[in-house]
């Protein structure tokens, strides 16, 4: 009699439930529409932000400035144009070559909109931990992995994602994590010249009993002290040339991370997929979103992975639920179809500008960039030409000592040679940047290749 009663009472609740669900469905669509609730307002504002016209030189946000009487954000202008509508073009205008916001994936994000928009209630995400007990999405974690299958440039089988605020506190987890415990002296970080700064900035700033940068990795090759406890951090591709590095130390005092933030197909052939026990990525690489600030590691061992999350969780209790949030939302927008749509982009982008740039600089004497051999790209399946972020320009005069110097006179802005532990007849130019900065930059070399005796510009 009672388990009939309790069956009887399950069934009723379980009817209820239904027609209350019903009812909801049929409350929020209404004539073949969803009549949407709290979100329709947040909806409206950022339509209203995005048709904002800045004449195609700028952008409005949500977040941005708004001038007394204005009704909504007004125009964020790109380097080079002002006014109202960002349509005013500057005269005479510095070209921006610095720096590696990569803008130049703007345009596809603009096209696909809809598919990698946000409306975020505001009681989202409000704990520390997703479950009371990670501060990682798991789901967010799974699309890592189905990106790195489909482009066939990291094995994360049987390894360990961890995630950090952008590359930059995931290489300082990293240093941390291979530093060896109750050490007498610290660990000695060096890279192969050229070298990314950030590597010599962070030991130095940091200035840890745990590691000090040691520069340039080649100068340690042939060191007889052995007992020395090194960090060789290889970029590959490299920055700021785009050289697929390789590690130059060898020997069981030595850990290696492998820093893979450009291992992409815009800028480089995939030769084959990355089985280093310590590889970073970041997302401002793969989807332009530098702002977001989200990064990941993909690990071997476990004690090394287990060492990483504790400096995350000392440092910053784990990535902010909103950078995840959004990095889910734009790798789900980004493996919509075949997945392949936002790589052809970048790739089609990045090899027209190199062949830009290349075209400028076949008239000049004066200047030189890197040239890398092709190579066969698993991606693609075919043999294809490197497309890397930065020009890595040589000033080959004698008496153009200070390459940097030479470019900013023709009103050219790169970024000094001596910062990446190279000559300063070397300048890093960036191409990732957005299409005005990269049209003004090849203008003022156009003018200053042409300015060369017996250059003729077609």
């Amino acid at each position: 009699m009672v388990k009939s009663r309790l069956s009887s009472k399950f069934a009723g609740c379980l009817v209820s439930s239904l027609i209350l669900n019903l009812l909801f469905i049929f409350n929020i669509y209404v004539g073949g529409q969803w009549n949407l609730s709290w979100s329709s307002r947040a909806a409206a504002e950022a339509e209203a932000v995005a048709a904002t016209s800045c004449s195609g030189h700028g952008r409005a946000y949500l977040d941005g400035l708004v001038v007394d009487g204005n009704t909504g954000p007004v125009c964020e202008c790109n380097a080079c144009y002002t006014g109202p509508d960002c349509s005013q073009y500057i005269p005479h205008c510095v070209a921006n070559g610095d720096g590696g916001d990569p803008l130049f994936l703007e345009p596809f994000w603009l096209q696909h909109a809809a598919s990698s928009a946000l409306v975020v209630a505001g009681w989202h995400r409000m704990s520390y931990s997703f479950d009371g007990s990670t501060v990682i999405s798991k789901e967010l974690e799974r699309l890592i992995r189905k990106v790195h299958a489909l482009v066939g440039n990291a094995v994360t089988e049987n390894r360990f994602i961890i995630f950090g605020t952008g590359s930059t506190q995931v290489l300082s987890a990293a240093a941390y994590a291979l530093s060896l415990e109750n050490s007498s002296s610290p660990a000695g970080v060096v890279a192969s010249v050229p070298y990314y700064a950030l590597y010599k900035e962070q030991a130095e700033y940091f200035s840890s009993e745990k590691f000090k940068f040691q520069g340039d990795a080649y100068a340690w090759r042939n060191k007889s002290d052995t007992s020395t406890n090194m960090i060789e951090v290889v970029t590959s591709p490299n920055n700021p040339d785009g050289r697929l590095n390789k590690a130059i130390l060898q020997g069981p005092n030595v850990k290696t991370i492998y820093d893979r933030a450009y291992y992409w197909p815009h800028y480089t052939p995939i030769t084959t997929p990355a089985d280093e026990d310590l590889m970073v990525f970041t997302l401002s690489k793969l989807s332009g979103h530098a702002g977001s600030r989200f990064g990941w590691a993909v690990v071997k061992d476990e004690n090394v992975f287990n060492r990483m999350t504790i400096h995350m969780q000392l440092s910053s209790i784990g990535v902010s639920r909103d950078s995840q949030l959004r990095a889910f939302k734009l790798l789900k927008a980004a493996l919509e179809g075949e997945g392949r749509e936002l790589f052809d982009f970048a790739y089609q982008t990045m090899k027209t500008r190199w062949e830009r740039l290349i075209r400028t600089l076949s008239f000049s004497k004066r200047f030189s960039v890197q040239k890398i051999n092709p190579q066969y790209c698993t991606f693609y399946n075919k043999v294809r030409e490197f497309s890397p972020a930065y020009a890595w320009l040589k000033c080959e005069r004698k008496e153009d000592k200070d390459c940097y110097a030479v470019l900013k006179e023709a009103k050219i802005i790169g970024r000094q040679g001596n910062m990446f532990g190279s000559e300063d007849r070397y300048v890093r130019l960036s191409l990732v940047r957005s299409q005005d900065d990269f049209d003004i930059l090849i203008e003022h070399l156009n003018k200053l290749v042409s300015e060369e005796d017996g250059a003729k510009i077609m």
